[in-house]
């Protein structure tokens, strides 16, 4: 196989050239010889059998052949410095990346907010988020699918080599949307409660795909819709589809407007939530977002 002759160093000469606009200038800021750079250019046009520079005046301006090969190269060459830049991340205890499970009760724009001032610090860092539900957030770190879990859903499962940070509990509301035929009887637990197996419950989805799934919320009712996440079950329970549990956080302009109603079931619900990941897991980048989320309110 030939060897590609669109190096590193090529492709660097000639962003040197481009942004100086002189052989002279680009081989001063590379601490070369002028002629140096000439021959790098002179081979690269040989091998390519292209021209990529033409001269205007004492100015060296790209062809449209050598605009494209920089361009490109330019993508390469911020890639190399990216992989760089990683290959030290790692190299220095950092993670190249960290992969999280959000549990979809938590308030996601305080979460985002967080994690923005985090990767204000740690650029170079990827994140991968996922949504989990009950269960789910457990279950996925438990088998390495996260290296972090954001509002998992107590009870915390022992002898899983997790730590568990407390975090905010969570209000939960058994709401109805004012359009549901039977929101009238919100307010008279009595008849609700004698009314309740005939009420439609919606009910997401845990997202465990290895450990024992489970649910929450209102079991007396027969009938079942089953949804993904919150936002869904707010859409289902906003359009009188049917009734459940949800954060005080995520309804309470609904709340105020009257499109939703809370069902006087009586006694308060909330949903004890945890920041958690593996004991053995020593990651510099994730001890730093633990310790900025766990001191954030969330």
């Amino acid at each position: 196989m030939n060897k590609n002759p669109i190096t590193i160093d090529a492709l660097t000469v000639l962003d040197a050239i481009d942004r100086r606009q002189s052989f002279a200038k680009a081989a001063e800021e590379l601490n070369k010889a002028t002629s140096a750079l000439s021959y790098v250019v002179q081979k690269l046009e040989e091998q390519l059998n292209i021209t990529l520079f033409e001269r205007q005046g004492r100015r060296s301006v790209l062809t449209a052949a050598g605009r494209l090969v920089l361009e490109e190269g330019r993508l390469i060459l911020q890639a190399t410095s990216l992989l760089a830049d990683k290959a030290k991340q790692v190299a220095t205890g950092w993670e190249a990346k960290i992969n999280i499970a959000i549990e979809s009760v938590i308030d996601r724009d305080l979460f985002f907010k967080v994690l923005s001032e985090f990767l204000l610090a740690h650029p170079t860092i990827e994140i991968d988020i996922r949504e989990s539900v009950l269960n789910g957030g457990w279950d996925a770190l438990e088998h390495d699918d996260v290296d972090l879990a954001v509002g998992a859903t107590g009870p915390v499962p022992l002898q899983k080599g997790f730590r568990a940070v407390p975090l905010q509990s969570i209000e939960m509301l058994p709401v109805i949307s004012s359009a549901h035929p039977k929101a009238y009887l919100a307010k008279n637990p009595t008849a609700f409660k004698a009314e309740l197996k005939n009420i439609r419950r919606i009910v997401t989805h845990d997202t465990a795909k290895i450990n024992v799934a489970r649910t929450a919320g209102l079991i007396d009712s027969q009938q079942i819709l089953y949804v993904q996440n919150i936002g869904q079950k707010i859409s289902a329970q906003l359009a009188g589809v049917g009734i459940g549990y949800l954060p005080r956080h995520r309804i309470e302009q609904y709340l105020k407007t009257g499109a939703f109603i809370e069902i006087n079931l009586g006694g308060n619900n909330t949903a004890d939530c945890f920041l958690a990941w593996k004991i053995s897991n020593k990651g510099k980048g994730l001890k730093a977002l633990t310790e900025i989320l766990s001191q954030s309110g969330l």
